[in-house]
């Protein structure tokens, strides 16, 4: 999850920081050419110390800042402008004029208060440096520049970090934590999915710089709940954690999801079986051969994991009178682990209602030819609708908007559990993960 801060910004700020005059200076009665011992013939005299007034000034250019990899570089061109004057009592002025370049370098961290924070290494060098000629001997102006410079390094160490609060890394990075109290939708209809996000940690993983921009990698901890029908509330925001540092690698992301095959879905399903297999007669031991006729199948989820079948029908024996009904089945859903078939075992009768002469309606129920029926018309095969709500959620989270964030998101694994029967279908637990990213992009 990148921060960006424009260093642009950072540069301007600087410059209104940083004054173009940077100093000046007024200094009677230096020594300008110490004393020297000169050989005259066959006698050493020694010359007497010339002195001079120095006066000058130095100012500074447009600062240049450059970010690349770990670093922030700002330079500072500097242009000095200093006379001799009253050398030696003869030489009324001579001037000189040096350049010279002050290179700042600055790292960045972040302190536990996601405050940013500044070490700064300072170098500088004089292209030329500041002297004059007089009668033969070079007058330095180095040193005296120098110490003068020094309060201007001084300046810049101070005035970097402070500045560097004004990028305003701190202010976004809270406005990303709260953002992400949210929900995010994994399926539309059939059923609606919802993963409600509920942050928990927020991690410093490092900075790079690239073309004059601040990239901070943050690594978001939270809690996810997966929620079937309308859009969960957002969870309670909570203030900015303490910063903690972030372990290398790629963003995670961790989900759960069901698929439900719908009662209503298995219904119709089952109902053709039926009519199809009535057109032949059922074998029932004891009665011979019986005709069926179904007009109604009604499945629901019931107790103790299992489903309810309700079979509306009238059956009668050769020459016999017709029998008619509703007999109510149980069965129990089962598959293996990542296996989308499912089964249904342990068929039996639960029940008759609305029933004339239903000995023959139990005995026809009991016969292989229907229990056979029912089951292999229940036995599904949950690979199509797996398939097609992965699809559905990869292209739900492969690029998804959540107010100024935007998260990119790659499934990289999915396992399914043992289905369950609940009240609206068969549920299908689904577990996926994979890798993430979020971005920081304000409408």
């Amino acid at each position: 999850m990148p921060i960006v801060a424009d260093l642009g910004k950072l540069a301007a700020t600087l410059e209104k920081a940083v004054p173009r005059r940077l100093w000046s200076i007024d200094k009677p009665e230096q020594t300008c050419v110490p004393p020297k011992k000169v050989k005259i013939l066959f006698a050493r005299i020694k010359t007497p110390a010339i002195r001079c007034r120095i006066t000058g000034t130095v100012v500074r250019g447009p600062l240049v800042l450059e970010g690349s990899g770990k670093t922030i570089t700002v330079t500072m061109p500097l242009h000095a402008a200093i006379s001799a004057r009253d050398v030696g009592g003869v030489l009324s002025r001579e001037t000189a004029e040096a350049d010279a370049r002050v290179r700042a370098v600055a790292r960045l961290d972040i302190a536990g208060d996601w405050s940013p924070r500044a070490t700064v290494s300072i170098a500088y060098d004089w292209t030329d440096e500041p002297h004059v000629d007089f009668l033969g001997q070079r007058i330095e102006f180095t040193s005296k520049a120098d110490a003068k410079l020094a309060g201007v390094v001084a300046r810049l160490e101070h005035t970097l970090p402070q500045e560097l609060g004004r990028l305003q890394l701190r202010e976004q990075i809270a406005q990303v934590w709260g953002a992400a109290f949210t929900s995010v939708q994994l399926n539309r209809a059939n059923p609606p999915v919802w993963m409600r996000i509920t942050p928990r940690q927020l991690s410093y993983g490092g900075y790079t710089i690239s073309r004059n921009r601040v990239n901070l990698a943050l690594g978001l901890t939270a809690g996810t709940e997966t929620f079937v029908g309308d859009r969960p509330p957002d969870p309670q925001r909570q203030p900015l954690p303490a910063m903690t540092r972030m372990q290398p690698g790629p963003g995670r992301i961790l989900f759960a999801i069901p698929v439900i095959a719908d009662y209503r879905q298995l219904e119709p399903v089952l109902a053709k079986a039926l009519v199809k297999r009535s057109r032949r007669p059922f074998e029932v031991p004891g009665v011979g051969a019986v005709r069926a006729q179904f007009y109604q199948v009604t499945i629901y989820g019931t107790t103790g994991g299992k489903i309810a079948v309700g079979l509306r029908f009238s059956a009668a024996a050769e020459g016999g009178e017709p029998s008619r009904g509703t007999i109510w089945l149980t069965a129990t859903p089962r598959n293996a682990v990542n296996d989308r078939r499912v089964a249904f075992d342990d068929l039996t009768v639960a029940g008759v209602t609305d029933s004339v002469r239903t000995s023959l309606l139990l005995k026809l129920v009991n016969a292989p030819g229907i229990s056979s029926t029912v089951s292999a018309a229940l036995t599904q095969n949950f690979e199509k609708d797996f398939d097609e709500l992965l699809a559905k959620i990869t292209r739900a989270i492969d690029e998804k908007r959540i107010g100024d964030l935007i998260v990119r998101a790659h499934i990289t694994d999915v396992r399914t559990g043992q289905l369950k029967a609940a009240g609206q279908g068969v549920y299908l637990p689904v577990w996926g993960r994979g890798t993430a990213t979020i971005r920081l992009a304000p409408r």
